[in-house]
Order: C-alpha cells, then structure tokens, then sequence
C-alpha cells in the first residue's frame, strides 16, 4: 500500500505545517509518538518502523549508519521539518555523522535521557541494547555532565524480540528482565534510564523487581520536550493549524506492524510498507 499521492504538499512559506519524523526499528518508537501527542498535539508525525532490519540493538556501527541515512533520505522526501531519533541504539553511533549530512535538525535520546538522570540520581543504571550499552554513550555523558556519580549499564539483547512479540507478561519475560537488573539492584541503584524505547512498555514488569526507592527515567519525555524548544527557538512550531492524521510507514510487514501498534495505540493504524533502497535510488538521481 502507498500512500504518497494522497500526501499534501507543505508550502516553503510555511514551514510550521511540515511534519516531524519518527524513526526507530519497531515499535519501541511509539513511547515517543506518545510523549508527542501529549506534549506537542497540534504537530503532523510521520512514524517510520524498519521492521525488515529489526532489531538494530545486534547490529554494526556501519550497518546502523547505512540504514540510518536511508531513513533520513526518505523522510527528506516527504518534506519533514525536524527528525527524532525514537531509537537509542542508532542516537548512539549514527547521530553525530548524520547532523551534517541534512538540512533539517536532528535529535537523539541520549543527551536528553543523561541530563535527566543526573537531576535526580547519584547512583544510575542503565538498561540498554548491546550496541547501545558497548557504546558507553550514556556513561560517557553523564560523566561528562557530573563526575561525582556512578554508572553500570547492563546489555539487555531479549527484551526486544520479546516486546515486538508482545511477550511482555510471559513468566519467561519476568525471568530475563530480573536476571539483568540483578547486578544494578546489587549496586544499589538509585536510578533506572530505559536505554531502548522499547523498554517502557516493560515498565510494569521493570517497577515490580525493583526497589520502589529507583527512579526510573524515560529519555522519550525529555526527547520530545527538547523537541519543543528547538521548534520555539527555529520558529517551526505549529501554533496555527490542526494536526493532520499520523502517517505511519514500515519497511517489513504492515499487518503485522498494524497489530502490535493496536495495544499501544488503541486503535489499529493504516501502515504502508516502503522499500528504502527504491528512495535512497531516487535521492540519488535527483541529486
């Protein structure tokens, strides 16, 4: 199903209207669609999910930097004004290569997630993808931000098949999330960052292992409240016009998609599945 010949056309003069993008490997960028409907409703989203590729947390730098610019290539043409990284592992080792690369801005979850952290805790876990967690962004920023703290990451590679599979409270699922926060409940943390955005919607399982003194901090509402001072500072919020419906679009299956979101959402969205590599071809043609 494609969409793109019922999208409208944003006019040049009023860059306000233009949507903001979404991207994330799945679902786990919905918490983020969520933070959006919440604190910014009178702005048009259009939500990508790379389906095809899920999970990014297993791999490369390079492969989540290829994928990335893909995203981005796509998202250009549909005339986005501002793109959030709704994935932590792609904030992590692609944010910085891209900022360049496109004339739009670009935020990620990490800053945002690190200055939260650090506001309330002095002893910070976080859960993570491998990818994320082998990066040590989240560390090296909160260290950056105040030395006098302590931080563990612990990689967390089954909670997002287990998510996108809607496992969330099968007894096995209980099992893996209390064998990674063992060795943080250990520490004695006084703080939890979800460093994959999928992770909140774990957050009943998450909340019923932990002691009730640990914070747990969400990058998603801080994401989305960055976003909303950048549109004041850039002069691109949309104060004037209504939202128009959120544009939902994957590289896999958009059934299957369609499906998960439904708990999530509640409502069963129309998705459209696009081939990337068919944009990222146009892109270069057209440049």
């Amino acid at each position: 199903m494609n969409f793109n010949s019922n999208l409208p056309s944003f006019n040049s003069k009023e860059p306000q209207r233009a949507p903001i993008g979404i991207f994330d490997s799945g679902i786990g960028g919905l918490t983020v669609l969520r933070q959006l409907y919440q604190q910014l409703p009178q702005e048009s989203i259009i939500y990508f999910g790379d389906t095809a590729r899920l999970p990014y947390g297993i791999r490369s730098q390079s492969e989540i930097l290829q994928f990335v610019r893909e995203i981005l290539d796509w998202m250009q043409l549909q005339g986005v004004k501002m793109v959030l990284m709704a994935c932590n592992t792609s904030s992590a080792l692609a944010l910085e290569a891209v900022r360049a690369e496109f004339d739009f801005p670009i935020l990620g979850l990490i800053l945002p997630g690190a200055k939260a952290a650090v506001q309330v805790g002095k002893k910070i876990g976080v859960i993570a993808t491998p990818a994320t967690a082998k990066s040590n962004a989240y560390k090296r920023l909160i260290l950056e931000i105040t030395e006098d703290l302590e931080v563990w990451q612990v990689s967390c590679p089954e909670f997002v098949p287990l998510i996108e599979q809607n496992r969330i409270y099968d007894p096995y699922t209980t099992e893996v999330a209390s064998s990674y926060l063992k060795p943080l409940i250990e520490k004695e943390i006084d703080t939890l960052i979800y460093g994959c955005t999928h992770y909140p919607h774990l957050s009943p399982v998450l909340r019923a292992l932990l002691p009730e003194n640990v914070q747990l901090i969400d990058p998603a509402v801080h994401l989305v409240a960055t976003c909303s001072q950048k549109l004041d500072i850039s002069n691109l919020k949309n104060n004037n016009y209504s939202a128009l419906p959120t544009r939902f679009a994957v590289s896999g299956c958009s059934q299957a998609f369609a499906r998960s979101a439904l708990r999530w959402l509640g409502y069963t969205p129309m998705v459209e599945t696009v081939s990337l590599q068919h944009y990222a071809v146009i892109q270069t043609i057209k440049d």
